[in-house]
């Protein structure tokens, strides 16, 4: 079996971490995406297909073209005709969908989008990785982004600075703002998820000591984030990649688990009283729901109108915002308020329905979504049909994986953690797709 991912090492100068910094140098394109999430952005969140124009985008743009350079050059490997086939299957509900929609001018746009965010990005992340060792440094990237992030979203709850939640401004959002309040969770969750992959995958030592810290380390600003959806996806994520891991380690880490939250939350009063009120208002989503879970509904049921209404190609892209009032029930609100995080009070218009299959289906149709999510189920089957090649690799792309597919049921696409979400996809579709033999080498000594 391949050694398992490491980390960087700490002393500057040796040859290892001269070829972490060499690797560092040519993943830059991919780097640049992730470092640039830390840059506040100056737009809201817009659901849907909706674009954001961050720097981070631009940097994704500038990825896919330095990847088409490299690939005409010569200096990567082309996709395999299985990675061009998962990875473009998208394409075809996105331009069904925008040539049958009733203004297919409008629909250009979200083309752009979903293929820049299902299928450019994705295959430009998995041309620039070229080995295992190349895996880690892309993984520990978007480690690194979650602790500062989840850093600055402590600071925001300790500190009353952060985006409103029952009044207060503490709810912990990073850089995002409080038009973005997912952004944060998002980030942070992926990070959890891929230090717990990491640990659970690797041998003892400073591999998985780093894992366990950072672990540790990044439930603090997932529990302040107040995101029941990120919660959600992330428990039910780690806990497929502790049963993945071994039944036995994965009773005793859950042990360890619900000790340290007993500690974090009883002991210290770490969010103590609102955590709770939030995790008890998860069972409440039938009998006494809040607004916004009322609202979700209300849009969940205008989404399914809509595909009634059209269900081979759905409405078109971008037309969930157009139709929405027609299909939606008097129930639904003018918005959700959002205030706090340097941002004075507004509504956010509610333009899709916080539920990524839904959407597809309205705008997409049946089509739409068994292509898109044939995709996304392509890429999990690879990945855990090659967990015996890495079970460090396996764990993590299988955990993103799983976490992004759980958390479509209560979110979509739009805002500027969207294209992580594009870069995490990358990450693992080179596991999933990548050809057998180039997905377990690893260079001994790098």
């Amino acid at each position: 079996m391949a050694t398992a991912v490491t980390t960087a090492p700490v002393l500057a100068g040796t040859p290892a971490a001269r070829e972490w910094a060499r690797r560092a140098g040519a993943l830059s394109p991919v780097l640049a995406v992730i470092a640039l999430l830390l840059v506040p952005g100056g737009g809201g969140a817009q659901g849907g297909t909706g674009g954001t124009g961050t720097v981070a985008d631009a940097a994704s743009g500038l990825l896919v073209l330095v990847c088409l350079v490299r690939v005409l050059r010569g200096g990567a490997r082309p996709l395999t005709q299985t990675a061009a086939v998962v990875l473009g299957l998208p394409v075809l509900g996105v331009c069904l969908a925008a040539i049958t929609s009733n203004d297919p001018a409008s629909s250009l746009p979200g083309v752009a989008r979903y293929v820049q965010v299902f299928v450019l990005v994705p295959a430009a992340v998995l041309l620039m990785i070229r080995d295992r060792r190349d895996f880690a440094v892309v993984a520990w990237g978007l480690v690194a982004l979650a602790l500062l992030q989840g850093a600055v979203g402590v600071t925001q709850y300790l500190t009353g600075t952060g985006a409103s939640y029952q009044g207060e401004d503490i709810r912990a959002v990073g850089t995002f703002g409080a038009t973005d309040v997912m952004g944060m969770a998002t980030v942070v969750a992926y990070g959890l998820v891929i230090v717990t992959g990491i640990a659970l995958g690797s041998p003892a030592g400073r591999t998985r000591t780093a894992a366990l810290v950072c672990a540790a380390l990044l439930v603090v600003p997932l529990t302040l984030s107040f995101s029941r959806g990120a919660w959600i996806a992330t428990v039910l994520a780690c806990g497929i990649q502790l049963l993945l891991g071994g039944v036995r380690r994965a009773a005793r880490v859950a042990l360890a688990v619900g000790a340290l939250a007993v500690v974090l939350v009883c002991g210290l009063g770490i969010g103590s009283a609102m955590v709770k009120e939030r995790v008890t208002s998860i069972t409440r989503v039938t009998a006494a729901p809040d607004q916004s879970v009322t609202d979700r509904y209300t849009m969940w049921a205008a989404a399914g109108r809509m595909w009634a209404s059209e269900p081979l190609t759905g409405v078109g892209l971008k037309g969930f915002p157009q139709y929405r009032d027609s299909h939606a029930s008097v129930a639904l609100s003018a918005g959700s308020d959002t205030a706090g995080a340097g941002a004075g009070f507004r509504k956010q218009p509610l333009l899709s329905p916080h539920n990524m299959y839904l959407l597809v289906l309205s705008e997409q149709g049946l089509i739409g979504l068994l292509a898109l999510a044939g995709s996304w189920l392509a890429l999990l089957v690879g990945a855990l049909r090659r967990r015996r090649s890495g079970a460090d690799c396996a764990l993590v792309a299988t955990g993103l994986l799983a976490w992004q597919l759980i958390d479509f049921f209560y979110a979509d696409i739009g805002g500027p953690s969207t294209v992580l979400m594009s870069v995490v996809f990358g990450l693992a579709a080179w596991w999933a797709l990548a050809p057998g033999r180039e997905g377990a080498a690893e260079v001994r000594g790098a």
